[in-house]
């Protein structure tokens, strides 16, 4: 799949890095490059742009007003050099939210979700299911971060804290949050609670020994509360 992007950004430098950045990206197309969002939203209407990079703190319009008359079909990924405005990117729904100087690292990982999102759809699409969303976002260390359901290993709750370890990082992303209000964020049809503090997604399980569950060789607990309910579930599967 080849996605259709833009690049919106009054800095010409970061133009300049952008358009770097998706040459070397074989899965984007950029059909359209501007120093300012009044010219692009001009020309948006009846053009198929699948990816938006788009700063926010631009002369006449910002990257955020742009973000909210764009149609659902086009996804955005924020690149800008104010963290502040992290929770208003997440209101939009955007994908992501590069805080300037990133790396092409960053861009290309910012730039795999967006694909993963566009494949996903289609697949649902073409298999007549309503579209569902794909990941969430969870605010760590003063930025808000995308992660999708398909990443996820385990969460562990302590306290008034969570931390999600996922399949491309050994450290636990950290956010401020109870285990509770994230088990009802989650699909239940994939994540469960098994222990008054682990909540684990179903299909990364690599074995279970007695009452514990082996995930990416965390053993992790399962609490009394929970085992019926749970050898239920993976008795079904």
């Amino acid at each position: 799949m080849i996605l259709n992007c833009w690049i919106v950004d009054d800095e010409p430098l970061a133009l300049s890095l952008l358009e770097s950045y998706i040459e070397r990206t074989s899965f984007l197309r950029l059909t359209g490059k501007y120093s300012n969002a009044l010219t692009a939203m001009k020309k948006i209407a009846g053009e198929t742009v699948d990816l938006l990079f788009l700063d926010i703190q631009m002369p006449e319009v910002s990257g955020m007003e742009f973000a909210r008359i764009i149609g659902d079909h086009t996804r955005i990924i924020f690149t800008t050099a104010f963290g502040e405005y992290a929770l208003e990117g997440y209101k939009v729904s955007a994908l992501d939210y590069l805080l300037k100087p990133f790396s092409f690292t960053d861009f290309h990982t910012a730039a795999k979700k967006a694909l993963t999102w566009f494949e996903m759809t289609e697949n649902r699409s073409s298999s007549h299911h309503k579209q569902e969303k794909v990941g969430l976002f969870v605010k760590s260390e003063y930025k808000l971060i995308h992660l999708l359901y398909e990443d996820i290993l385990y969460i562990e709750g302590l306290k008034d804290y969570v931390k999600i370890y996922t399949e491309q990082d050994p450290k636990p992303i950290l956010s401020l949050m109870s285990l509770k209000s994230l088990e009802e964020e989650l699909p239940g049809d994939r994540f469960m609670r098994v222990h008054r503090s682990y909540i684990i997604q179903q299909n990364k399980i690599s074995s279970i020994n007695k009452n514990r569950i082996i995930i990416a060789k965390k053993q992790i607990p399962i609490g009394e509360t929970y085992r019926k309910q749970f050898h239920t579930i993976i008795g079904n599967r």
